[in-house]
Order: C-alpha cells, then structure tokens, then sequence
C-alpha cells in the first residue's frame, strides 16, 4: 500500500546517474523534496515527465526556500546517466537497481509482477515527514503543479530531518 500524508518517508541511500551516493536525510537538511517515482527510463511517458521535471527544477532553484526534485527508477545508474545525459537532466536520478526496487517497495509503489516502479509521487517536508502522495496509471503522464504547491507549503518547516 502506498504510504500517505502524515507517514514518516523511509530514508534510503541509493546511487545516483553520475556513481555518487544519494542520501534522502542529506538532502531533506536542505529542502523540502518532491520524491518522483519511473517506471522505466527511456519509455515515451517518462521521457515527457523527465522534461516537465527537470523545468520545474530549474525554476525552484532560485527560489528562497528550496524544494529538490529525486527521480527513482529501477533502472541501473548506468542507464540513468545516459538518459540524464540524452535529456540534459540537471536534478539527481536514483538507481533502486539492487536490491532490486527496494526503495520503491519501502514506499509502497513497487510492481512485483512487472518488477517496475509504479508512479508514485511524494512531497516529504524537511522533518522527514510525508505531505503528500499519489500515484497514477503506469501508462498516464503526471502533471506536478499540485505537488509543487504541497511542497512550496511546506517549505522552512525548519525540525531536524530523518
């Protein structure tokens, strides 16, 4: 079951596109996160919601109170960097290769019969706590306005994360 609003957001560390490590506490002590879930790099849907995304991110960057986008798909990190290059993605791509949809599970978005990530979305405020969840059709392209609102709201919440 996919966790919900007022559900502590499992911490995870995860290889990002480039080889580093990518910690969820790490980077909550800087901002509020909106956590994106991929079924598959390189797939039509992803590459329209990878673009939307990576706009977004830009845009929040020169904000005051920053707010950080994370993709995670089960792909390997060798696969994200080439479609982080391909699609000049600025923001951290996590690799939930192995073990395999870990993270994915932890959230309660992992197809075990497919062994994909669903879409899930998640805003996690900077106390660690998650504001809002959702997720859609593995086949339906997400709009993140709604989730940039939860996470701009939830900005400088200001308590030590995870």
């Amino acid at each position: 079951m996919i966790l919900r609003p007022g559900d502590r957001a499992p911490d995870f560390r995860v290889s990002d596109q480039f080889g580093s490590t990518l910690h969820l506490a790490e980077v909550l002590r800087r901002s509020t996160v909106i956590l994106v879930f991929f079924p598959f790099a390189f797939s039509p849907v992803c590459g329209d919601e990878i673009k939307a995304l990576d706009d977004l991110a830009q845009s929040m960057a020169t904000e005051s109170e920053p707010v950080e986008i994370i993709g995670i798909s089960v792909d390997s990190k060798y696969t994200l960097a080439a479609w982080s290059e391909v699609r000049e993605i600025d923001f951290d791509l996590g690799s939930d290769f192995w073990p395999h949809g870990e993270v994915a599970k932890s959230y309660g978005v992992f197809d075990d019969e497919h062994g994909v990530a669903e879409r899930g979305v998640f805003v996690i405020s900077s106390t660690g706590t998650i504001v809002s969840s959702r997720q859609v059709a593995r086949t339906e392209a997400r709009e993140f306005s709604a989730d940039v609102a939860h996470a701009r709201a939830h900005c400088g919440s200001g308590a030590t994360a995870l």
